[in-house]
């Protein structure tokens, strides 16, 4: 809980790192991530696991290959034996040789672009029995969603296209056991997905320190009369691919089902959403243009007392009370006490697990049993809906660590602990929070929230 006061005022902005450069994944962490899918396979029985990828689906397989089938398909072929094979399409055939685990290459242009070239064209089905899956007994299927139904087995529920699935289906005996495999990669309980080593965290910290640097950037440039492209531009940064549709919207949103930036200038008074995010991290940040109060709307006069700082103080819990080895269903009904959903009309999991995709699984929900471990990736993520009301967030990731993997980090990658020491220091001393020990920033600028964007060092913290 939290029991000190909300404050709204002079607050000092916080440090941002410029010129941080990409860490690569080590060879080594790219076997210890094999042996971590192979181990599950057989703890499970399967044969094989057939990955999937697109451009918007590549999580799975890249944690494997280090690259996705951009503007095309593709599927990894993980037999049990260790031994992988790739299917690609016409256009990303070179990217094999690169890949991080060895493949073998088999091309099947019905992975390519409409119209292109059809050479090679042999049926998946033979393709498929070529690579040994007609004498499997148990196969199963990763695309990039489990499937957690109120009724049902989600196991049943596949996310790929239907003429890969059905190739699969008439290459199977009919004794064998088809099901959706992604709890392997990102399931809470034992999906290698959802913890990181140092390497992995030293790899991602490089987008959430991005995300955070424009978000601030972003903050800065606000003032009546910049367009929502202008700020949108400052919300890319570095040629890096963005994990979610960049948002620079003022005003009323959606106008002609547009979700993108436009043209339209900032006017004192607006309601104003940005937010960004590149691999590793999201910055989110929803307020008023305007910088006192009393600029409000005669309808959210209250909108500080009523929004802003309980949104605040729930942050402020979320970062206090969050530990390693707590079920995720103690972290909701925490942020349930302090901020209720019947008052504050949030309905999504209060935070979720982060990684090559902005949301790749949670942990967080109502009467989660899966424990929160070190090394896993969280954005805090508590969306409020409130009728008649502007929104408000802050959304930030940081990762749990324990004493060794924080350790590990200090020894491996000294400048990146040295930014998250600025940051747990900027947190406990200008913002006043109680960080809990195990949680390392992993972004510049969590927790930090004006309100009012025109009020440029004014900000919410916690009372000393």
């Amino acid at each position: 809980m939290v029991s000190r006061a909300i404050q709204y005022g002079p607050t000092a902005a916080p440090v941002k790192f410029t010129e941080v450069e990409p860490v690569f994944l080590s060879d080594e962490t790219i076997l210890a991530r094999k042996e971590k899918i192979l181990e599950g396979m057989e703890n499970e029985g399967f044969d094989t696991l057939i990955i999937y990828a697109d451009k918007e689906h590549g999580g799975n397989f890249e944690y494997l290959t280090g690259f996705i089938p951009r503007f095309e398909e593709g599927l990894l072929l993980l037999d049990k034996s260790g031994d992988c094979t790739v299917i690609l399409g016409n256009e990303n055939l070179k990217l094999a040789r690169f890949s991080r685990v060895p493949v073998s290459l088999v091309h099947s242009p019905f992975f390519s672009l409409p119209n292109q070239p059809m050479e090679n064209e042999v049926p998946l089905e033979t393709i498929f029995s070529n690579a040994g899956l007609n004498t499997n007994k148990k196969v199963g299927l990763a695309g990039w969603k489990m499937f957690t139904p109120a009724a049902g087995n989600g196991r049943d529920y596949f996310d790929l296209p239907y003429f890969i699935v059905d190739a699969i289906k008439k290459t199977l005996n009919k004794e064998a056991v088809l099901e959706n495999a992604v709890h392997l990669f990102i399931g809470g309980h034992s999906g290698a997905r959802a913890t990181c080593n140092a390497n992995e965290i030293a790899h991602y910290e490089y987008g959430a320190n991005l995300s955070s640097n424009c978000i601030l950037d972003a903050l800065n440039a606000v003032e009546p009369g910049i367009r929502e492209v202008e700020l949108g531009a400052l919300l890319a940064s570095e040629g890096q691919y963005n994990t979610v549709v960049t948002i620079a919207a003022t005003g009323q949103r959606f106008d002609k089902a547009n979700i993108y930036p436009t043209y339209k200038k900032v006017q004192s008074g607006d309601q104003l959403s940005i937010t960004t995010g590149f691999k590793g991290g999201l910055s989110s940040r929803t307020g008023f243009v305007i910088a006192e109060e009393s600029e409000l709307p005669e309808s959210q006069k209250d909108y500080l007392e009523r929004m802003a700082k309980p949104y605040f103080s729930a942050v402020v819990g979320w970062l206090e009370n969050i530990k390693i080895g707590m079920p995720g269903g103690a972290l909701y009904d925490l942020i349930q006490q302090i901020y209720p959903k019947e008052r504050y009309g949030w309905h999504l999991n209060p935070g979720h697990l982060v990684s090559d995709e902005e949301w790749m699984s949670s942990p967080i929900f109502y009467g989660s049993s899966e424990q929160l471990k070190s090394g896993m990736i969280m954005q805090i993520d508590i969306i409020p809906s409130v009728p008649g009301y502007t929104g408000v967030s802050a959304e930030e990731c940081i990762a749990l660590a324990d004493a060794q993997l924080q350790q590990d980090i200090r020894k491996a990658y000294p400048s990146m602990w040295n930014r998250i020491e600025t940051r747990r220091k900027y947190l406990r001393e200008e913002l006043g929070i109680n960080l809990s020990e195990e949680v390392i920033p992993l972004s510049n600028s969590v927790a930090y929230l004006r309100p009012f964007f025109l009020k440029k060092n004014f900000a919410l913290r916690c009372s000393r």
